[in-house]
């Protein structure tokens, strides 16, 4: 079975196992708002079924836009 991690946290939650908050983004405007709703500081990662995903750790929301950028316009290169 192929589980994105999103999926796998929604799935531990009904079952009352404690995960760390997130939200899937589909724009880097939903980037933004939820960056701002989880205070600030994120880590962005793509949710891709491959090895060697991007991932990076953001303070600020210029930050946040950028990297949503470059990871959903070629995951791959990440």
């Amino acid at each position: 079975m192929k589980v994105h991690e999103y999926q796998a946290k929604a799935l531990f939650a009904k079952y009352g196992v404690e995960v760390p908050q997130g939200r899937v983004a589909s724009t880097p405007a939903e980037a933004r708002a939820i960056a701002e709703e989880l205070g600030g500081k994120v880590v962005v990662k793509a949710q891709i079924h491959a090895g060697g995903r991007g991932k990076g750790r953001l303070v600020s929301e210029s930050e946040t836009a950028a990297m949503y950028e470059r990871l959903t316009t070629d995951p791959a290169s990440n």
